[in-house]
């Protein structure tokens, strides 16, 4: 499985992203794929890689803290750093995300009593009237 390569399209459908993200993650120096002639070849732990970054995006990281922790991964072979920056920056996501939350909350509840309030005004109005010529 180690021995898998893939090429930048093999990759990138693999994953369900475009062959451009993968190139685009390439340029930031958060994959170093390996050359074969002209042709970029990815192997099984690019791939690894490439799914971190993915998550790590969706989550809400930015790309340099993708890469810090990906380069503690390379740095410390027992993980405990790199697990110990990552337990770091989750909790501090949820913080972020929590407050998020509640201004969301207090913005959903604002926005439904303005709603409230124009339904309320528009019940109130006479009818409108029948547009001219329309009999």
């Amino acid at each position: 499985m180690s021995d898998l390569l893939y090429t930048v399209t093999q990759l990138a459908n693999d994953l369900g992203v475009t062959a451009r993200t993968v190139r685009f993650y390439e340029d930031k120096g958060l994959l170093n794929p390996q050359r074969v002639g002209n042709t970029r070849v990815y192997t099984h732990r690019d791939r690894a890689r490439l799914i971190l970054i993915l998550r790590g995006k969706r989550l809400g990281f930015t790309l340099r803290e993708i890469k810090e922790y990906l380069d503690l991964y390379d740095a410390d072979p027992t993980q405990q750093e790199q697990l110990r920056a990552l337990l770091k920056r989750v909790q501090n996501r949820i913080d972020s995300l929590i407050e998020q939350e509640k201004a969301l909350t207090e913005t959903l509840a604002e926005l439904r009593a303005i709603e409230q309030q124009a339904q309320g005004a528009l019940a109130a109005l006479p009818p409108a009237r029948k547009a001219r010529g329309a009999r």
